[in-house]
């Protein structure tokens, strides 16, 4: 069954959202006088963003109730770990693009479970 356009628009969000955290963080970690630079901080959101990157490809991919609501736990985790933690590193835009995957992941749990069609004899 193919996915539905907010699943997809979803699925764009919360990819939209890991690239920036990960873009901006990796900035931040490299660039001098960004008042990161080098911390553990800021490689750790560059990281996390990764992470959050693979969650949403497991999450999209889940197919059953109790996996897609496990997965989506997870995800709404590391997008509220990020954005703390972009908010103690002074990084308000990275924070921002995680409030922009929060709409991506709601918009992805929208979607109808897909149950598997069992052949009848």
């Amino acid at each position: 069954m193919p996915h539905s356009q907010p699943s997809r628009l979803g699925t764009l969000l919360l990819l939209l959202a890991a690239a920036i955290g990960f873009a901006l963080a990796l900035y931040a970690w490299l660039t001098p006088l960004t008042g990161v630079t080098g911390t553990i901080g800021a490689l750790g959101v560059a990281i996390a963003s990764v992470v959050l990157a693979v969650l949403t490809l497991i999450l999209r991919a889940s197919s059953g109730r109790g996996a897609r609501i496990f997965w989506g736990i997870v995800t709404l985790f590391v997008l509220v770990g990020i954005g703390f933690a972009a908010l103690l590193l002074h990084q308000g835009v990275i924070t921002a693009a995680m409030l922009l995957g929060l709409i991506g992941l709601i918009l992805i749990g929208r979607r109808p479970a897909r149950h598997p069609q069992h052949a009848r004899a």
